[in-house]
């Protein structure tokens, strides 16, 4: 390669480097430029509904369909996940020609099965997905003096017990004139092929483009007469007006009757630029309540733990000063007036029941936690915006299987730790611990798999993705996790400061049990992230957009402290009251919260998806709900675990030991 070419590369870096900082364009995408004229392809997506969660497939429906065939996108792994199916639509426009009176096709006459479905989609509520230039399409209304915003449109509407088809689209396109620096130079290709196109080339600067910054979509029902269809192909005019007013309706759906479908396109010139043309879908109602509540939330919780971590401090402080003043002799007698934690000094290391299990458990935590703030903090970045579909799923199921190799070496330090440095079985504890989590998240996506294969519903998740997900496991995460397991085998692990007596020490009988105390912890973490969590369930089961991820990244980084102080505060007052088995109840201490996020999922699903219909429809939710709950359990309980962990040996630590 000589120099001249180094510097065309030079210069196309530059360039591109500048095109996005001018731009703020989100890292991976880019404006595409049409000329004038410009074919421009709308693509469907599988039909919706709030109803029944149950995406369907757009062609199993009496649709039109291409005259090229049904052709699959591409499609990433997050949107085989999610259950989106982009596929080829009839609708073809022309950059910047208006046109009305589109015929698009006539079906055959609809058979009892053909009816019978369509009326069920109707009776459902199924909405239409559909997109151009990857902006899906949007439907405003007013209803009861309020202004709404739909992504995509109904398939039909039932009044007074006949069912009508929306068979007519109106489409306005908003373009806006492409804007090309006279100092930036152009760039084809890509690879080795690139080259740069500087501005003298007066046959790329003058040619006249535009980029697509908005599309919306009318649906409505309109009659159109059998008679004048005959000889019409797909895309010729129509030749009667078409009137569309969306609050008439017209077509109806009736068994042996075909139905007619077609479209007209505006164009119109717009002054939103490229970067903010997904400002429409993001806008939220009830930001501003989204944005107090959270902000006072983050305040008061904070100010209520600042205060018990205070308190807490100066107590430790005092019984530490005090043993260090006393002599031998006058610690029996001042124990008795004490706080107790000191006199389970012989118990507090005693290895907990179920270890292995304890340490698979914290161990997953670990990585599902570093796979959450990876996640949000490159959400928060721009890299998973929800431009790009499915990656936000892909770039999770990525980062938690590369993280296997700290779940691996936490295992096996933990295991270590817990065994005075025996490492015997390390290879059976990594083993298990990549088998955990993925294993119980895998058995019950399998079982509503199966339920949604017997529903015939695209959600399913294909054979072949199966096979992806099975080689991601055992290919990636298990290796990765026992490189993490060995490399464990050989970081130090935690002496304990003091021996375990051989007979355990009697535990003092309490008022309440003590778990009560544990699970009531749970409430703490809820208050710092119930109101998040409502806009993170309404974007899943309601179809609107997630977006505010910086927020949802400071919301998480207060939920590590928190969990971290409210383990810390039960642990101590557990050793106080000289219970020496703290492992389990300082892991579920924080834990616990899940209990309350899966209580909240039901209350969701009881008073805010009121139309959510069918069995298969619930167990589908609640799998869901119960995969998203067992993952903020290992979470938030791995921080309160190890947080106490390392509490306790630093505490005992710093007394002296008789």
């Amino acid at each position: 390669m000589d120099f001249s070419d180094k510097l065309k590369k030079h210069l196309l870096f530059c360039s591109l480097f500048l095109q996005f900082a001018s731009g703020f364009y989100l890292p991976g995408s880019f404006p595409h430029k049409y000329n004038v004229g410009d074919q421009l392809s709308v693509k469907v997506n599988s039909l919706t509904s709030i109803d029944t969660e149950l995406p369907y497939e757009y062609y199993s429906l009496p649709f039109c369909k291409p005259l090229e065939g049904v052709k699959d996108s591409a499609e990433n792994l997050g949107e085989l996940l999610m259950g989106d199916r982009i596929e080829n639509s009839p609708y073809r426009f022309k950059m910047h020609v208006n046109e009305s009176e589109l015929f698009l096709c006539q079906t055959n006459a609809l058979s009892a099965d053909e009816s019978k479905i369509l009326k069920e989609r109707i009776d459902e509520m199924y909405q239409v997905n559909l997109n151009l230039d990857n902006l899906p399409a949007i439907r405003y209304m007013n209803k009861d003096g309020f202004f709404l915003r739909w992504t995509g449109y109904p398939v039909g509407i039932k009044v007074k017990d006949v069912y009508y088809v929306f068979n007519h689209l109106k489409f306005t396109v908003l373009v806006h004139k492409h804007e090309k620096s006279p100092t930036m130079p152009g760039v084809i290709g890509a690879g080795d092929g690139v080259e740069l196109i500087t501005t003298e080339d007066k046959s790329v600067t003058d040619a006249p483009g535009y980029i697509v910054v908005g599309f919306e979509v009318v649906p409505c029902s309109f009659q159109h007469n059998i008679d004048l269809l005959k000889n019409l192909k797909p895309y010729d005019k129509y030749t009667a007006k078409i009137n569309c007013e969306p609050a008439t309706v017209a077509a109806v759906v009736q068994e042996g009757k075909p139905l007619v479908f077609s479209y007209e396109v505006n164009f119109a010139e717009s002054d939103i630029k490229w970067p903010s043309r997904w400002d429409a879908y993001l806008k939220m109602e009830g930001a501003k309540v989204h944005w107090f509540s959270i902000l006072n939330s983050m305040m008061v919780i904070t100010f209520l733990a600042g205060i018990v971590l205070i308190i807490f401090l100066r107590t430790i402080r005092r019984d530490l000063a005090r043993y260090e003043e006393i002599d031998k002799e006058a610690q029996a007698q001042i124990n008795e007036e004490l706080s107790g934690w000191k006199l389970v000094v012989g118990e507090v290391f005693r290895i907990p029941e179920n270890s292995g299990l304890l340490s698979m458990m914290v161990a997953d935590g670990c990585r599902i936690l570093g796979m959450a703030i990876v996640t949000i903090l490159f959400a928060a970045l721009g890299f998973m915006s929800p431009a790009s579909r499915g990656t936000l799923i892909t770039g999770m199921l990525m980062f938690y299987v590369f993280l296997g190799i700290i779940a691996g070496y936490v295992a096996v330090w933990l295991m270590k730790t817990l065994n005075a440095g025996n490492t015997n079985g390390w290879l059976s504890v990594s083993w298990r611990v990549s088998c955990f989590f993925p294993g119980i998240a895998f058995l019950i996506l399998t079982v509503l798999n199966f339920l949604l294969w017997g529903s015939q519903s695209t959600g399913a998740i294909p054979f072949t993705t199966y096979i992806v997900l099975l080689m991601l496991w055992f290919c990636i995460s298990v290796p990765l996790t026992l490189i993490g397991g060995f490399i464990g085998t050989k970081a130090p692990h935690l002496d304990y400061p003091c021996r375990t007596n051989q007979i355990p020490r009697e535990i003092p009988s309490n008022r309440f049990p003590t778990w009560v105390l544990v699970i009531g912890a749970g409430t703490l973490p809820f208050g710092t992230l119930f109101i998040e969590l409502f806009f993170i369930m309404s974007s899943i089961w309601l179809g609107r957009v997630y977006y505010v991820f910086g927020f949802l990244l400071v919301v998480l980084i207060l939920l590590v402290v928190v969990c971290a102080e409210v383990s810390l505060v039960l642990t101590y007052m557990h050793l106080c009251m000289e219970d020496w088995r703290w492992w389990w109840k300082s892991f579920f201490a924080s834990g616990s919260v899940a209990i309350y996020i899966f209580f909240y999922s039901v209350n969701y699903l009881i008073f805010d998806l009121k139309s959510l219909s069918g069995p298969v429809s619930a167990m589908l939710y609640l799998g869901y709900s119960l995969i998203m709950a067992l993952a903020v359990m290992l979470a938030t309980g791995a921080i309160g675990f190890l947080t106490s962990l390392f509490f306790v040996h630093r505490l005992f630590s710093s007394v002296k030991i008789d």
